[in-house]
């Protein structure tokens, strides 16, 4: 009886699979929908008129004088360059296979070269007509942000829970720094940086959901997500997100209705509110996919002990 009671006390509970086929192919939900997002902003922003005169408003508008503003984006900018981006990629790759995770380590090289491949292609294939009066080659999708934000994604795929809520509040502040830089500087366009966004969540999820494929029959209990973390993204996509709205459907109804209804600044301020919405709704969707898939293997080993040593009494 002593025995038997044993074993029944020590038994651990089994994982439960977090929702089966729905868990699995959440990821590649999320992926043909964020392709589908930069489908539209082609189609919206640089194949009509009304979406190249919106866009580049909002780029041509960055005037800013402040000059700490002005030192913050020039520094980022400026300090963003191929060989840190490089290095810290090779950071995220060792962490996964410190680890001993090497799907991850895989998963994190493949989504940045996925990602980053995919922006350049995009940008030397597709067209952009001359409706601004701008003759300038094709700037879609932001290479820089694409960058950026893969490194990022990449970073929060391999490190772990513990500390993957900070890394993903620092993570989205630097890409929403470089997104708006890249148009205050005049190199991208708003569209250009979400749709950079866009195409990284879209790789990213690609991995996620074969990672999770993967280990679909020894997932392990979900992950505890930063609560504090995911209530400031969420507010900042939805508070941001309706200002960038608003103000580019204002700038819309500037060139449509009542012209000069707004200044350029106005138009930019409204652009760089759209990007950070941009940037913290697709942190806050990859800080849920990455986490959680952790299989189910340490705690069968401790169930075996247990009910070797209950059995013994």
């Amino acid at each position: 009886m002593t025995a038997l009671a044993s074993r029944t006390e020590s038994a651990p509970t089994p994982a439960k699979a977090r929702g089966g086929a729905g868990h699995v192919l959440a990821p590649l939900a999320v992926a043909i929908l964020a392709a589908a997002g930069v489908a539209a902003l082609y189609r919206v922003c640089v194949l009509t008129s009304l979406g190249q005169y919106v866009d580049t408003t909002a780029m041509r508008g960055g005037d800013v004088d402040h000059p700490r503003v002005v030192e913050v984006l020039s520094r980022t900018l400026n300090g963003t360059t191929l060989v840190s981006l490089v290095g810290v990629c090779l950071a995220a790759a060792t962490i996964g296979v410190l680890r001993k995770r090497i799907d991850l380590a895989v998963g994190a090289a493949l989504l940045v070269i996925g990602a980053n491949g995919t922006s350049q292609l995009l940008k030397m294939r597709l067209d952009r007509p001359d409706y601004d009066g701008l003759t300038t080659p094709n700037s879609f999708p932001s290479g820089h942000t694409a960058a950026a934000a893969s490194v990022a994604f990449a970073l929060i795929l391999v490190l772990p829970a513990a500390v993957r809520g900070m890394v993903t509040m620092i993570g989205a502040g630097y890409v929403t720094v470089i997104a708006i830089a890249t148009v205050w500087a005049e190199w991208h366009r708003p569209s250009d940086t979400v749709a950079a966004v866009l195409l990284v969540l879209a790789w990213s999820s690609l991995v996620a959901f074969v990672i999770r494929l993967r280990r679909s029959r020894h997932l392990g209990p979900a992950e505890r997500h930063s609560r504090v973390g995911t209530v400031v993204l969420l507010i900042v996509t939805v508070v941001a997100g309706a200002a960038g709205i608003l103000g580019l459907i204002t700038t819309a109804m500037s060139e449509r209705v009542t012209p000069d209804l707004v200044s350029g600044r106005f138009a930019f301020l409204a652009g760089s509110a759209g990007m950070t919405a941009a940037v913290a709704g697709a942190f806050l969707i990859w800080v849920r996919l990455a986490s959680g898939d952790k299989p189910e293997t340490a705690p069968a080993k401790t169930a075996v002990r247990r009910r070797t040593k209950g059995g013994s009494k």
